[in-house]
């Protein structure tokens, strides 16, 4: 079983569903029953001080809601840089309990509605079949601007996939 826990999935250009078209998941979670991620690049207009006040002043700018996936929008899942909680696999960043006290943690910290999911070998069908590249993570994706992740990592990264990250929205163009 190949591990992504703590790596990004990066959508291919070939990727074409809505809900992950020029996405950037972080993926927190892998094990046998498979995958739990969260879209990195997505946000929303529902502001953090409508659904968790109490958080507001530690939630990096801008102060909303990410869309982290189309399963269970009701969940909300934070990360937070630095901090001490759940493992996601990257070194200085973790899944923050919400439940919990804010006064235990420090900025910033993103909150994500929802999350992305893959049963067992999913996605490991997905990234064979071209609709996913594979890159590691950092602590500081998560606070990246979103309307420029999906270039950006593509940027960094090493190599002829660089490249991808100037394909226009447009395949005809490409």
């Amino acid at each position: 079983m190949q591990t992504f826990e703590g790596h990004l999935l990066i959508a291919t250009p070939a990727l074409d569903d809505p809900n992950f078209w020029r996405t950037v998941v972080l993926v927190i979670q892998n094990d046998e029953s498979g995958c739990v991620g969260l879209v990195l690049n997505r946000t929303s207009s529902e502001r953090v001080a409508d659904h968790l006040p109490e958080w507001e002043g530690l939630v990096s700018d801008p102060k909303v809601v990410n869309y982290g996936g189309p399963v269970d929008p009701a969940v909300a899942i934070g990360l937070g840089k630095g901090q001490v909680g759940e493992s996601t696999g990257v070194g200085g960043l973790s899944v923050v309990d919400l439940s919990g006290e804010p006064s235990q943690h420090s900025a910033p910290i993103r909150i994500y509605s929802g999350y992305s999911g893959w049963e067992a070998n999913q996605l490991e069908e997905e990234v064979t079949s071209g609709a996913w590249y594979v890159a590691p993570a950092a602590a500081e994706d998560p606070f990246w601007p979103a309307e420029t992740m999906w270039k950006d990592v593509l940027r960094r990264q090493a190599g002829k996939l660089s490249i991808v990250s100037t394909y226009t929205d447009e395949a005809q163009w490409n």
